[in-house]
């Protein structure tokens, strides 16, 4: 057995405990590679069934279009079901990454809206496709992560997985966040895509698109919404994603890596962080394990 079969077979393994254990699970979708690789294994565990459990995606109604249009090419396959939230309290109050900083709009668009879905639909367990080799504080989650009733995660109070046994109990009320890709690192991920020919968005691969530079970051002009500082140009370079999320607050980086072998020989010789141009994660010294006390992803 290969290393990415022993991933692929612990990840498949995690998805069917969670089926069994829960009443209402859900796979969170982001429409990134971690989620498509999710989505495959998802797939994988249950076939030639269909999937026991909807996709969800909290739109934040501020993704690439490319994104947008890759996830409704997902429902339209009709194998799974995908349900879509917005928090429309935050579209009344006009709540934007341009206006009100990433700050606010994360935690209007994305955390108070995951709470309200995860609310509406009574979701018990929500598989999300966070990774230990992300972000420091996703180095503190357990596979299964409790979390309280009001959604808030205490990284002193997570329960011990030894020998991969796993504790699902949970109270009224009370719910879990899953972690099947936990081990996988961002290489791992791109092996796995390659080999099972899994589809991504195209914001992965490069070619010239309209970027503005600005405070460290190249942001991708991706529609008339996005408005120039003084003194700022839009330029033609050539670029792509190592993740995506709300454009305005994700920097792309210079790459002429246009296929998949040569972004994995660009990832192997890189020595920057997958997230260096998620703006979300620079706006506070701890800022993505207070966002996850508080009931973000």
């Amino acid at each position: 057995m290969s290393y990415l079969d022993a991933l692929e077979a612990e990840s498949i393994h995690i998805f069917r405990e969670t089926a069994a254990a829960f009443e209402r699970p859900v796979m969170l979708y982001s429409i990134g590679k971690d989620s498509s690789v999710l989505l495959h294994l998802l797939r994988k565990a249950f076939y030639p069934a269909r999937p026991p459990m909807p996709l969800l995606h909290v739109d934040t109604t501020w993704k690439f279009r490319e994104m947008i249009a890759f996830r409704d090419e997902v429902a339209a396959a009709g194998d799974v079901e995908v349900l879509v939230h917005i928090n429309e309290e935050g579209v009344r109050q006009g709540i934007s990454p341009l206006t009100h900083g990433s700050a606010v709009h994360t935690d209007v668009m994305k955390t108070v809206a995951l709470k309200q879905a995860l609310d509406h639909y009574r979701f018990d367990a929500a598989i999300g496709g966070a990774r230990r080799d992300e972000e420091k504080s996703r180095a503190k989650e357990r596979v299964f992560s409790f979390r309280n009733a009001q959604h808030r995660w205490d990284p002193k109070q997570q329960r011990p997985e030894l020998w991969h046994t796993y504790n699902t109990q949970i109270h009224q009320g009370e719910s879990v966040r899953v972690f099947p890709l936990s081990n996988w690192t961002e290489m791992d991920v791109w092996h796995y895509i390659q080999r099972e020919r899994i589809p991504v968005v195209p914001l992965y691969f490069a070619k010239p698109r309209p970027v503005v530079a600005r405070d460290g970051a190249l942001l991708m002009v991706d529609d008339d919404r996005f408005t120039l500082r003084e003194g700022e140009k839009v330029e033609m370079r050539s670029v792509r994603f190592r993740t995506l999320g709300c454009y305005p607050l994700t920097g792309a980086v210079e790459s002429t890596a246009a296929t998949l072998d040569q972004i994995i020989d660009e990832m192997a010789a890189s020595r920057s962080s997958e997230r260096q141009g998620r703006v979300i994660d620079n706006d506070g010294s701890a800022s993505m394990e207070r966002k996850k006390q508080e009931g973000y992803f």
